[in-house]
């Protein structure tokens, strides 16, 4: 084949430009957003940069581009660390509960899930048997309430008061409840699942006095309130806690046949 035969075959055809190249940035600039700890934008700004100059863009919405991408990227890892300091046993969501086939009603449900009661420092208090969702449900709006912007801390009630005995014996209760009360939403969960001796009574009675009406706490418990008296012996100290746990609270009764149960079940009755 000739060369003019080649020109004539190629004639006509579209030709695909080469991708530019994204240069890198300056040395200067790259130093300077270092040291300004700019991690996003010294990541995004070489791409930003060579889109703004091919596409003409104003100087406003240069720096519109940089600013959003470093928000969106210390979003994200506060998010991460919120998610660490809150110490969730497993990853639960809202999304992933089944309302319908739970005894909470879509409206409570809804309103819990708006977390107005986080931003009203109001409780939260979900009782019912084992299995009905309690736990699911707690670690879903704690996961949401991370993802809004609020600080969690999640324990068991038999971590919590063992964290505020290390505190006793060490003289650090009262700086451990103090570190407790910066957050904005205290999930205790299995409340009653082992019974509290008159100390640890008292020492969650500090915490739940400290809370009252400045932080949100919500709690689990397959126990009844009028049956609180059997993990909680020191009667008069039940009461006080009780009185400052429900005064601000959603009071959600979980009843119906376990998850977990039904779960086994499906998974028996497979092929």
């Amino acid at each position: 084949m000739t060369d003019t035969t080649v020109a004539n075959a190629t004639a006509g055809k579209p030709t695909t430009a080469a991708p530019q190249q994204v240069p890198e940035l300056a040395a200067d600039l790259d130093a300077g957003l270092r040291r300004l700890k700019l991690a996003a934008i010294r990541r995004t700004a070489p791409e930003v940069l060579l889109t703004a100059k091919t596409e003409r863009w104003t100087p406003e919405e240069v720096l519109r581009t940089l600013v959003e991408s470093e928000l969106a990227a210390r979003d994200a890892s506060n998010i991460v660390n919120r998610l660490k300091v809150a110490a969730f046993p497993v990853t639960k969501t809202l999304e992933s509960f089944d309302v319908a086939a739970s005894s909470i009603q879509p409206k409570v449900f809804d309103y819990l899930s708006s977390l107005e009661w986080v931003r009203t420092q109001s409780n939260l208090a979900l009782i019912g048997p084992a299995g009905t969702g309690k736990s699911h449900t707690l670690i879903g709006l704690g996961v949401a309430a991370v993802h809004a912007g609020h600080k969690v801390r999640y324990f068991t009630a038999a971590d919590l008061v063992e964290t505020l005995y290390r505190g006793l014996a060490d003289n650090t209760v009262g700086k451990i409840i103090e570190s407790l009360l910066r957050v904005d939403l205290i999930i205790v969960d299995e409340m009653g699942f082992a019974p509290l001796d008159d100390t640890g009574t008292q020492l969650l009675f500090r915490l739940v006095a400290g809370a009252y009406e400045r932080r949100s706490l919500a709690i689990a418990s397959h126990w009844p309130f009028e049956q609180w008296g059997r993990f909680l012996p020191e009667h008069t100290t039940a009461a006080s806690i009780l009185d400052r746990l429900l005064h601000h609270a959603t009071i959600v009764v979980t009843d119906g046949e376990s998850y977990r149960m039904k779960d086994a079940q499906h998974r028996k009755d497979r092929p």
